[in-house]
């Protein structure tokens, strides 16, 4: 089960950045395979972890902000698996090349990086 997480507390100043990166970390601490995008994170497992993982990451910035929205999307597919890599491979395979790119930063450089590279070399993405 692929699921598309976005949650955004409605009240304070509008910069995210502190509350989502605490959530990433709950996030990242579950193991689960995940890819942070700019405006959401799809996190890849089980009905019941990633629920509860969802659960966790709106409680943790509900206890910060009075008002929060958490939008989540379900991709559901009987037996399939690796979902994360292989929805953007295939509409890559389909087009005849990489279409999108990450960009990290890096010791004050930016490197880009297509997102099958990012998936293949594991960044983001856990098991």
């Amino acid at each position: 089960m692929l699921v598309e997480l976005s949650i955004l507390p409605v009240a304070g100043d509008g910069h995210l950045s502190d509350e989502l990166a605490e959530v990433l970390k709950l996030v990242d601490s579950y193991g689960l395979p995940y890819q942070l995008t700019p405006a959401s994170t799809c996190i890849e497992g089980q009905w019941n972890e990633v629920m509860e993982l969802v659960r966790q990451c709106h409680q943790r910035v509900r206890a910060k902000s009075p008002h929060v929205v958490t939008i989540i999307k379900i991709e559901d597919e009987e037996g399939e698996t690796d979902k994360l890599r292989r929805n953007v491979a295939s509409v890559e395979q389909k087009a005849g090349r990489e279409l999108s790119s990450a960009v990290y930063q890096r010791d004050g450089e930016i490197e880009a990086e297509s997102v099958a590279q990012t998936a293949r070399s594991g960044k983001g993405h856990r098991r």
